[in-house]
């Protein structure tokens, strides 16, 4: 059983260690011969064709976020385990300097499960069967500060806190062409088939807590809607302790997933539209990419019903009490009372949802030296249109082929999630490409190998070129 703060909370932990919108490398945007490039712009081709290795074509997972492990988790000051920031070892001035008004965190895999590139009808073709999944986190400061401060404030505004996370598959098919009454433009376009399966939609909306004499007054908004198979909510029944607090009610306390299957339970469709247009030594781009929709059924659906007013007193919000100072007890605590937060009451079963994807919108300009063909510098806008969880970046390289064998790159990254490293390597010899890239360099980890920082990127493939 996962509660639906448990999932929120360890989530945002975990997508560090690599947890699985599909991502793409950018620091392959302008780089000679990387032959994934169309992904990020259909109307990008390719000099040869290529067929994938089989799941290694082309694996790419990163994390990105403003909240990082190191914001949650503090050295033990005794030279134990880590502790959580709640602990009380750590001030409260400290913990909360961390936070931002909105945190984010996010987390894509996507795996090209097989991929075809060939030229016909006029232009550039690929046929591509990929597997994704995303996951993504928004939570605001006041959640930080509940949980670290107990009941020493009046008042709590906990407004907007969101997860999302989705798994499916997309069957895309491609095609780019050069247009002969316009020297220098290119376009292209891909047209998507998504098959669906799991969905979680979290909508915190609001919770405004107000601490009166003895007992709280709570106004709650919230809505939960999961996708997938055998997976049902359960319940509980709070009993308030006061006259004040009303009568016993029953509530979401969890999701079960003891019986969990995976199997086809969405459909969609998506487009992705580009174009090339060279101009002297200058290359300009713009695509759209996942323009489209998923549409989810056998769904089970929670909420409060809209906004509901009730007093309690069952909420101390004190991570730590009187339990042991460990990471496991400090959520279990969070659990425990964030359940009962919001009080979720209202289930309905088998519920259809229909999502926009979330757009990517990529922007990009290329020179090339005139004196040094070899050697080109490009900037790049990448922009990701996804409500709560929207991001954009900008990034800058220099990418370089110094023999037709071999091309590199290296490239700076600002925006969304601060700034960041990346790089790429190329090889493409006769039958056989090879590239290593990662959008945003991978800083200090623990000694379990999870990275101290949220922002993270790897890139690579085997391919075979014809």
């Amino acid at each position: 059983m996962k509660s639906i703060n448990k999932i929120l909370l360890i989530s945002s932990l975990a997508l560090t260690a690599g947890s699985v919108s599909a991502q793409n490398s950018y620091s392959g945007y302008f780089l000679d011969e990387y032959t994934y490039r169309y992904e990020m712009n259909p109307a990008f081709g390719n000099d040869k064709g290529f067929v994938s290795f089989p799941i290694l074509g082309n694996p790419n997972v990163a994390v990105r976020g403003s909240l990082h492990l190191t914001d949650i988790l503090y050295k033990n000051p005794n030279g134990e385990n880590n502790i959580l920031f709640t602990n009380p070892n750590v001030a409260v001035d400290d913990a909360m300097s961390k936070f931002g008004n909105r945190n984010k965190i996010g987390a894509d895999l996507k795996l090209n499960i097989l991929s075809v590139g060939f030229k016909a009808l006029g232009g550039y073709n690929t046929v591509t069967i990929s597997a994704n999944s995303n996951i993504g986190l928004s939570i605001p400061k006041t959640f930080f500060s509940l949980a670290k401060e107990g009941i020493t404030n009046k008042t709590y505004d906990i407004t907007n806190m969101f997860g999302r996370g989705q798994a499916y598959a997309t069957i895309a098919l491609n095609h780019s062409r050069d247009i002969n009454q316009v020297p220098g433009l290119r376009v292209g376009a891909a047209l998507k088939a998504y098959l669906g399966v799991a969905y979680a939609d979290i909508r915190l909306d609001e919770a405004e807590l107000a601490l009166g004499t003895d007992a709280w007054s709570a106004k709650t908004k919230a809505e939960i809607y999961m996708s997938a198979m055998n997976t049902k909510f359960e319940t509980d029944v709070y009993t308030p302790k006061g006259p004040d607090g009303g009568a016993p009610r029953r509530y979401v306390s969890g999701v079960n997933t003891d019986d969990l299957n995976f199997g086809l339970n969405g459909f969609g469709m998506g487009l992705d539209l580009g174009a090339e247009y060279k101009w002297n030594d200058f290359r300009f781009s713009a695509a759209v990419l996942d323009l489209g929709f998923m549409s989810w059924s056998k769904g089970s659906k929670a909420s409060t019903d809209g906004t509901q007013t009730f007093t309690t007193d069952a909420y101390t919000f004190n991570a730590n009490g009187d339990a042991d100072n460990s990471f496991d007890n400090e959520l279990d605590n969070l659990k425990d009372d964030l359940c009962k937060l919001y009080q979720l009451t209202e289930i309905q079963e088998n519920q259809s949802y229909t999502k926009a994807m979330g757009a990517t919108l990529n922007f990009g300009v290329d020179y090339e030296l005139p004196y040094y063909r070899k050697l080109h510098f490009g900037l790049v806008n990448s922009t990701r249109i996804n409500g709560p969880y929207s991001w954009t970046q900008f990034r800058v390289s220099a990418n370089v082929a110094p023999v037709k064998l071999f091309s590199a790159n290296v490239n700076m990254e600002a925006g969304t999630y601060g700034v960041g490293f990346g790089w790429m390597l190329n090889l493409h010899v006769t039958g056989f490409n090879l590239f290593l890239g990662m959008d945003h360099t991978l800083g200090k980890v623990t000694k379990e190998f999870v990275p101290l920082n949220s922002n993270a990127a790897l890139n690579f493939g085997i391919n075979f070129l014809f």
